[in-house]
Parts: structure tokens; C-alpha cells; sequence
């Protein structure tokens, strides 16, 4: 099989279910943002930092793949063969939140980002899925969404977050905390 096929030369793509929309549609923004999110998870995971993370959050890609699958059928197209999302899989980030928060001191301020490369690039991950999390809240306004991928996008980012600051903490890095002048 090729990689290419030269059907989307024209600007137009196929959902799985059949239809043809253009590739500017908002549901295929959507999960090419999925997309882009999962290779920043990739890139979190080969941190060093992250050894110990590393099933989970191949776990959190898999799930990915499954939002992208999700958002890439045809609403109403219920035939089509996918995996599912399941309140497990939010439980299960609540969960690793849960753990990594019970060794952080409290958060008093803002944090801004950085501090160390790889912090850096989980709070890139971070923000690529708040804008995912937009787009999916976006394209529920116009058509079918499943809600669960919606609440696992919110709760992923909230996930990003505390990873960043658990990150920082191994890695001995000081959170610098905004100060807004006055």
C-alpha cells in the first residue's frame, strides 16, 4: 500500500463514514490538532524526566489516536469500527494528577512557563490541547461531538499541567511565578 493517493490534491479529504469535506473543514482541524498534540506527547515522552511515565503516557497517545478517530467520523455514522473513549481513561488522569499534586507544595500564583527545556515542552502540550479542546467545544456547536472527548481534553491539559510542575520539581527547577506590575 502507498502512502499516497493523490485523492486530497484537490483540497478535499474523506471522513471515515465516506463523506468528502474540504481540508479546511473545522472537524478536520480539529483532529489534525489531535494530531499535532500527540507528537508533543511523543516529544514529552522522550525526556528523560519522563521515564517512569513512559506507559502512561503512550497510554494518553493511544487515547489520542481514539479522539482523532472519533472526530474524523461521520456524526450519526455509528458502523463504523473505532475505539471508545471511557470514564476510566478521565479517572485515570484525575488519578495520576492526584499522586503528582500530593508531593507539590501549593500553588499560590500563576506560573509562567519554561525553566527547563522539557518543562517548556509540556506546557507546549499543554496549550496545543486547549486549543484541541477549543476547536472539539467549537465543532459541538455545529454538529455531533462525543462529550467525553471534551472532558478528557480539559482534563488532559489540567494533566499537563501538574506534569510540568512535577517535572520541574525533579529536575530541581524553581517555578518563577508571575508578578503583574501594579
Amino acid at each position: 500500500m502507498k502512502i499516497y493517493t493523490k485523492t486530497g490534491d484537490q483540497g478535499i479529504t474523506s471522513l471515515l463514514g465516506g463523506v468528502r469535506v474540504p481540508k479546511s473543514d473545522l472537524r478536520i482541524d480539529a483532529y489534525g490538532t489531535i494530531d499535532e498534540l500527540n507528537s508533543y506527547v511523543g516529544l514529552l515522552r522522550d525526556q528523560e524526566v519522563n521515564n517512569s511515565r513512559t506507559d502512561i503516557l503512550k497510554e494518553i497517545q493511544d487515547r489520542l489516536f481514539t479522539i482523532g478517530a472519533d472526530l474524523a467520523t461521520v456524526p450519526g455514522k455509528d458502523k463504523v469500527k473505532k475505539p471508545d473513549l471511557h470514564a476510566e481513561d478521565i479517572q485515570m488522569l484525575e488519578h495520576q494528577m492526584d499522586s503528582m499534586e500530593a508531593d507539590l507544595a501549593p500553588l499560590t500564583a500563576f506560573i509562567l512557563p519554561g525553566g527547563h527545556q522539557s518543562v517548556s515542552f509540556c506546557h507546549l502540550a499543554r496549550t496545543v490541547c486547549r486549543r484541541a479542546e477549543r476547536l472539539a467545544v467549537e465543532l459541538a456547536s455545529y454538529e455531533q461531538v462525543n462529550e467525553m472527548v471534551i472532558q478528557y481534553l480539559n482534563r488532559l491539559s489540567d494533566y499537563f499541567f501538574v506534569l510540568g510542575r512535577k517535572m520541574a520539581q525533579e529536575l530541581e527547577v524553581e517555578e518563577v511565578t508571575w508578578k503583574p506590575r501594579v
